[in-house]
């Protein structure tokens, strides 16, 4: 799949979830289409953390979710800990997709993980796409291949995808702050969708209750302050209102966003 092609198709799917309400479906909108993207075959998405003890897992396709749940917990907790990728990232700041073949060598094959992968996935290479600027601790996707190790326009390809991953990533915790700030469960959805709100301009209009400017908007959503104003005047359309403290004190009314009390609580 040539470069331009295969960024435009993620760039599609991105855009799509970021249209989607449920936030559990949002990165298994978008895994699939980073394994085509960066010539992979199964991709698992870590999101809180790459480490042995801890660390949620999602994976796709469906075969490779229902091969990772028959694992026990030791075997699981070697692919948690994303070995090498996550001390190799750990080490630094830089945020560069890499294979964990460049970056043990000939080491990798004879690795325990890299058996196990073999054992249950049917696969032998990895390559790393950490979402930027993730410290500690690291998160993002760890993309799988057999048979040759992925090529310098795959790590090119990823590398593109990062900045439509990070954006995703954001928009599906502040979607689930929001949820839990003022559940219960389908209740904000329901409000939001009754005023035509869609799951992005949810999103600005959470940020605009934490008073940010539109540069910080644009800044923490991965997107343009031309585009945050578009929301912004959607918002505003919507709610019926003019103005950044009428448009917050009637979302608060409407229970669309926690009230000050609420949300301290």
């Amino acid at each position: 799949m040539r470069l331009d092609k295969a960024y435009e198709r993620m760039t599609a799917v991105a855009v799509a979830a970021l249209h989607e309400r449920e936030p559990a479906r949002l990165w298994p909108m978008l895994a699939g289409t980073l394994a085509d993207v960066c010539g992979g075959e199964t991709v698992i998405h870590k999101l809180d953390d790459w480490s042995e003890s801890r660390g949620t897992i999602g994976s796709v396709p469906d075969a490779a979710a229902m091969e990772l749940a028959r694992l026990g917990d030791a075997d699981l907790g070697l692919l948690r800990a994303g070995y090498p990728l996550a001390g190799h990232y750990a080490a630094g700041t830089d945020r560069t997709p890499v294979t964990a073949q460049r970056v043990v060598g000939r080491t990798w094959p004879d690795s325990r993980t890299a058996r196990l992968l073999g054992e249950v996935l049917g696969v032998d290479h990895v390559l790393g796409v950490p979402l930027p600027r993730s410290t500690a601790p690291i998160t993002g996707c760890l993309v799988y291949r057999a048979g040759t190790d992925f090529t310098d326009d795959h790590l090119v390809a990823a590398e593109r995808t990062q900045p439509l991953l990070v954006a995703v990533e954001r928009q599906r915790q502040l979607l689930d702050e929001w949820r839990r700030a003022l559940g219960p469960a389908g209740a904000p959805d329901q409000r939001a969708a009754d005023r035509a709100l869609t799951p992005r301009e949810t999103a600005v209009l959470l940020l605009l209750t934490d008073a940010l400017t539109a540069d910080a908007i644009g800044r923490r959503l991965g997107i343009s302050v031309r585009t945050v104003h578009k929301h912004i005047e959607n918002i505003y359309r919507k709610l019926g209102t003019r103005d950044r403290v009428g448009t917050v004190l009637r979302a608060q009314r409407l229970g669309l966003v926690p009230t000050p009390g609420r949300a301290g609580a």
